[in-house]
């Protein structure tokens, strides 16, 4: 919205800054900052007035993590609701509007809501199931149709969206995906990043923290994307007008980090499905526009961490007659019950997605 402040620079110099991606991406993030810090005491209070706390485990559920975590029994739950706030305040005032924002902004919107019927669900019956597997797959399944229904019928956007990229090569592996190939990646991706994140989000504090350091790297990412000369110069896909969704990470990450005050151990408030649903989805299709998504496996090296250590225990429990490879899945729980605090799980696994992130920029120099 503020973009068209540039037209006006002719009166008022300082509105050419409206015209830096730069500038508005690093106004995006403190715009989410300062939005994220006014609405969330009042959105946290309304949260607890009205015992929207998440529903934990039994100990005949998970054992001894239930003894471990029994002091969160009443923080509130749906606090993704004032990531998703800060960050469409953001792009509507610092985005340059175009068909990827639109796309993404749609992605997080729709997770957002299905997130949020998931938590509510649970509160509402109180129990930890939610909102059906299968309901979610429904609504992830849905956005993707949309998603690509937009990406590829515009003449303008439906041969770079219809191209397959994979790190270290130089040339795209497809130049032109089929349809149905197109629609089924896209949704593995993004459902995927999803999904994942959603396991990670576990203890006060480290999915919100890993997500930070992945979406400043998608970040960049979208910069070079959308710069001619930084693509040509890194030999990556360019794609005019993806340098936009760097705004939308910059949101992202200020967002973020507002909410990791709260989430903070002891935390006061969580996420829920309403946050981590939402930011692995649009992760995740952020890194599909930016031709940048098996890049994902490395830079999210936390999340796929989590999720292959709960397909493995599913795996060997099933197959092994009930042997188990962790003492809990998912991963962080595996430590917690090793007898790591949980601040330790938190730190430890930040400095490891940290590393995973700057491993996963410099694939961008390696072609």
């Amino acid at each position: 919205m503020l973009t068209y402040l540039a037209e006006f620079s002719d009166y008022f110099g300082p509105f050419r800054l409206f015209r830096f991606l730069t500038f508005r991406a690093v106004m995006g993030a403190g715009t989410a900052v300062v939005v994220g810090f006014v609405i969330a005491p009042w959105l946290f209070a309304r949260l607890r007035m009205l015992k929207l706390s998440q529903t934990l485990r039994n100990k005949d559920e998970v054992g001894k993590l239930a003894d471990l975590h029994a002091g969160k029994k009443d923080t509130p739950t749906m606090g993704g609701l004032m990531i998703f706030a800060a960050v469409f305040v953001a792009t509507l005032l610092w985005a340059e509007p175009n068909l990827y924002v639109l796309t993404v902004m749609i992605v997080y919107a729709g997770l957002t809501a299905i997130g949020f019927a998931d938590d509510y669900l649970k509160v509402s019956k109180k129990n930890s199931k939610g909102l059906a597997s299968h309901w979610k797959l429904a609504g992830q399944g849905l956005l993707t149709f949309i998603a690509m229904g937009l990406l590829l019928a515009d003449p303008d956007t439906h041969l770079k969206m219809s191209q397959l990229w994979v790190p270290f090569l130089k040339e795209p592996l497809m130049m032109e995906m089929p349809i149905w190939f197109a629609f089924i990646f896209f949704f593995l991706v993004m459902a995927g990043s999803s999904n994942a994140i959603n396991l990670t989000d576990g203890v006060d504090g480290l999915a919100i923290g890993c997500t930070v350091t992945s979406t400043l790297v998608y970040g960049l990412m979208a910069y070079a994307a959308g710069n001619v000369i930084i693509s040509d110069y890194l030999l990556i896909s360019y794609i005019p007008g993806t340098g936009e969704l760097a705004v939308i990470c910059c949101a992202l990450v200020g967002a973020s980090l507002t909410f990791l005050w709260y989430n903070c151990h002891p935390a006061t408030v969580f996420m829920g499905d309403t946050g981590s649903l939402a930011l692995g989805g649009v992760i995740g299709a952020i890194a599909f526009v930016i031709h940048q998504p098996l890049t994902l496996i490395l830079v999210g090296g936390i999340f796929v961490a989590e999720a292959v250590s709960v397909i493995l225990q599913i795996g060997s429990f099933k197959l092994r007659g009930g042997k188990r490879i962790f003492r809990m899945a998912p991963l962080h729980h595996h430590f917690e019950l090793l007898g790591w605090h949980e601040n330790k799980v938190v730190i430890r696994f930040w400095i490891i997605s940290l590393m995973c992130a700057f491993a996963g920029l410099a694939t961008l120099k390696l072609r």
